[in-house]
């Protein structure tokens, strides 16, 4: 399969409630138990009403004051990049949390500001209208007022794995296993973990994605998860059929439109799974470099070695975000390859997007987010 390669140069470019220490004066008190009685209530009511407020402020302080900026001012590359229903952009960095454009300013949310952390993975918004930040240490729901953060909580007995429709899945840090939430509560669902695994690789998730009737694809570097509703099904390196000397460090996984599930490899490039079959995407299509490690070290222009990113767009065409070549676009026939940013220091792809306006977009881990615009690529944000 031949393949085209584009230069696409642009040269635009962080609990508290307030101690109420109250200091009592040192009243004579009467021997009289009306006038204690009194007293003692006085007191209680006093403290319940400190209480309630000093809760209150808590919730809603952090969000007072947010960072506000004509342009994205992110320096350490974009994770990930989010549409909501009134039409703002959710841009979330790889260590200065998320930013809010209203198509006017860029708003900046951290830690300081209610934040759970400051890397933010993925961001979803649910039925109500609530924003969800996946980051690298717990989730995050912003409701427009402040946020509600929530850890991996990880139980005794286990929660048990249940249907999927409208319900939202986030990544556990390197723990085996997910997070799940219901609608009502985030759970924590543990992995049937393989036998005989590489002991380098973890199960951490990687990508997540539902594939058109509803399963659910969860990668981690070890290992592909699938869960259809009822049961869990595990593709490791033996049921991918992998050869000896490929090493299985999954980034990333896509359910397309026709059903093909696509994993993305840190080291051998992309495979493609069909039903009970799979076969090395970039080794057929010539895209692994006769002399590759096939692990993680750099590869040269020409290969599809490091996906860390794969999308679909409105027109079929699936798109691959390479951690050192940039952007290739598989039409069904060929596949063409473009250079984000000839000013950049690196092509690294973090996250691609397709927006309500049809348009994708892509986050690069060592600049903004930039815009395809049917030939090459602008400088968005």
């Amino acid at each position: 399969m031949a393949f085209l390669n584009c230069n696409c140069a642009n040269n635009d470019q962080e609990k508290h409630g307030p101690a109420h220490n109250n200091e009592y004066r040192n009243i004579q008190m009467t021997k009289s138990p009306k006038m204690i009685y009194l007293i003692l209530i006085l007191t209680l009511n006093l403290s319940c009403v400190d209480k309630e407020t000093s809760e209150t402020d808590l919730n809603k302080s952090p969000l007072v004051n947010l960072s506000t900026s004509d342009s994205l001012n992110f320096t350490s590359g974009v994770r990930s990049i989010f549409q909501d229903s009134k039409g703002n952009y959710w841009i979330g960095s790889h260590q200065e949390g998320v930013c809010l454009f209203d198509g006017k300013l860029f708003q900046y949310f951290t830690k300081k500001n209610g934040l759970i952390d400051n890397q933010v993975r993925t961001i979803k918004e649910d039925k109500n209208g609530n924003i969800w930040f996946g980051t690298g240490n717990g989730v995050s729901m912003y409701d427009g007022e402040k946020f509600t953060n929530y850890t991996t909580k990880i139980t005794t007995p286990e929660v048990e794995w249940k249907a999927t429709n409208g319900n939202l899945w986030f990544d556990a840090g390197e723990n085996s296993g997910v997070n799940w939430f219901d609608g009502q509560h985030l759970n924590y669902l543990t992995f049937p973990i393989p036998k005989n695994v590489n002991p380098d690789n973890s199960f951490g998730v990687t990508g997540i994605s539902k594939d058109r009737d509803g399963n659910v694809w969860i990668a981690t570097y070890a290992a592909l998860f699938n869960f259809d509703g009822k049961a869990i099904n595990v593709f490791d390196k033996s049921r991918l059929a992998l050869k000896e000397e490929e090493v299985l460090h999954i980034r990333s996984v896509f359910a397309d439109s026709k059903g093909r599930i696509w994993i993305g490899n840190n080291g051998i490039g992309v495979l493609l799974l069909q039903g009970n079959s799979t076969i090395n995407f970039s080794e057929e299509n010539g895209l692994i470099h006769k002399n590759s490690s096939k692990n993680g070290d750099f590869s040269p222009v020409g290969t599809l070695e490091h996906v860390f990113a794969i999308e679909e767009d409105n027109n079929g065409n699936i798109w691959f975000g390479d951690r050192d070549t940039g952007a290739w676009k598989y039409d069904g026939e060929s596949l063409t390859n473009y250079t984000i940013d000839e000013e950049l220091s690196s092509q690294m792809i973090w996250d691609i997007y397709i927006d309500q306006n049809k348009k994708m977009l892509v986050g690069m881990a060592f600049g903004g987010v930039y815009e395809f615009n049917g030939t090459s690529f602008d400088k968005r944000f």
